[in-house]
């Protein structure tokens, strides 16, 4: 359903049984995927904020299945010709919140009413990012992470943390994981790569690699994922404090 005064310019890909309201605007560079809905004063494919850009640049924004963007939320385009920016399915951005050219936003992602996503950052499914939170660019997010609202995210934040304020990991975000059913074991062996990794003096990246190495260690997907993280990426990551890292070794 297209609602009156919104706005589907032509060109525009919208999948089935979505619903667009009154005054969104969709642009030409916008593929919708089915049961997408758009609240008002959204803008999905706008160009991007970025000083250089040359519109003549065919680029895209790609939405999943099931995907609810609220009002005055903004997505924009990729900079780069044939590129896009991409959000997955199921995801809930809240009223305000923006996703800048070139991220990359998994299954399953809420972002709170102000989220600010910076360019060409990544998000790994099942991660909520808190009212007000900025993520700076080419920023990697893991999947389940949990950060808190008005938080400063400059720093790669490995799979299923607790992170508030500036890059402040608190420990694991456990009751996500208890409540998608990730198995006892997993949740076990994710506390102990926990403190192998930031409990340990050194390079954190060598550190998780010589904890990958030792196959009799890890044995748990969900483990060998958190560990496998720290081997990616050039930017550097988000630790705990002392404090947070004795709560996590405590964590339940």
């Amino acid at each position: 359903m297209i609602h009156p005064t919104a706005i589907v310019e032509e060109g525009a890909q919208v999948g089935a049984d979505c619903e667009i309201h009154a005054h969104a605007i969709i642009t030409r560079h916008a593929v919708l995927g089915d049961r997408v809905v758009v609240h008002p004063f959204a803008v999905v494919g706008g160009d991007p904020q970025y000083l250089k850009f040359d519109r003549a640049t065919a680029s895209q924004v790609r939405l999943g299945n099931g995907t609810v963007i609220r009002e005055h939320v903004t997505v924009n385009r990729s900079i780069h010709a044939g590129q896009a920016t991409v959000i997955g399915e199921n995801c809930f951005l809240m009223a305000g919140s923006h996703v800048a050219h070139d991220c990359v936003l998994g299954n399953n992602i809420v972002l709170a009413n102000q989220a600010l996503i910076a360019g060409h950052v990544t998000i790994g499914d099942n991660t909520f990012i808190g009212g007000a939170a900025a993520v700076h660019q080419f920023v990697r997010i893991g999947e389940g992470v949990m950060i808190g609202g008005l938080s400063r995210i400059t720093r790669d934040l490995a799979h299923n943390l607790l992170v508030a304020e500036r890059d402040e990991v608190s420990g694991l975000n456990v009751v996500g994981l208890k409540r998608r059913g990730v198995p006892r074991e997993a949740i076990r062996e994710l506390k102990q790569a926990f403190r192998e990794v930031f409990g340990s003096p050194g390079n954190i990246r060598l550190v998780a690699s010589e904890a990958l190495a030792r196959a009799d260690a890890y044995k748990t997907p969900e483990a060998r994922r958190f560990l496998e993280f720290f081997s990616a990426g050039k930017r550097s990551f988000a630790r705990p404090s002392r404090t947070a890292g004795h709560e996590a070794e405590s964590a339940d």
